[in-house]
């Protein structure tokens, strides 16, 4: 993780395109790190604490007009990787996860060359991710599954909706013996 960094939160968090969105992100994490920065001015924050606005900075970000029609980047998910690792309190209901679980999804179907919703819509909390996901691990690179699996190996915070998700696209019948010993280890079966 880098230090925090300087920079006008009206430049910054309004995202041109993805690699803007994910330098967003890592703003949102500094945030959440110190308690302090342009996404938590005006309330009281806690270090190392995510909360209901957190997560609706990381959704205005995520969505913003100018991304919204682009797949979910690696950059923007370690991004949220990152965010969920900084946090050693949440009090946002479950929606940082149900995101990240999200944004996961659309970035590991764009990259498999399966089509995606706009992520308005991909990830909206009334849009349940069962109606556009992948359900089979077939239609999934298993390069992707595998990047997905190393950021979720060792996490502090488990994202049940991530593990729910992932065991589903890979399913224990469709792993190679050889890989069942490390998904036993994320504690997905």
């Amino acid at each position: 993780m880098s230090a925090p960094t300087a920079v006008p939160a009206e430049i910054s968090l309004q995202p041109s395109c993805r690699k803007t969105a994910a330098h967003a992100l890592t703003i949102v994490r500094d945030g959440v790190i110190t308690g302090e920065g342009p996404t938590t001015k005006g309330r009281i924050h806690f270090s190392r604490a995510l909360d209901a606005e957190d997560a609706a900075w990381c959704t205005r970000i995520l969505t913003v007009s100018a991304v919204e029609h682009e797949p979910v980047s690696r950059a923007e998910i370690e991004a949220l990787f990152e965010i969920s690792d900084a946090a050693a309190e949440r009090t946002d209901d479950g929606r940082f996860d149900d995101l990240l679980a999200k944004a996961v999804a659309h970035h590991a179907a764009s990259e498999s060359g399966l089509p995606v919703p706009p992520r308005t819509v991909a990830l909206s909390p009334d849009t349940p991710i069962e109606s556009w996901a992948p359900v089979k691990a077939a239609n999934i690179d298993t390069k992707v599954l595998e990047w997905i699996a190393s950021q979720m190996r060792g996490k502090r915070h488990s994202n049940r909706r991530l593990a729910a998700l992932v065991a589903t696209l890979v399913g224990a019948a469709a792993l190679p013996l050889a890989q069942l010993p490390g998904m036993l280890d994320m504690g997905l079966l």
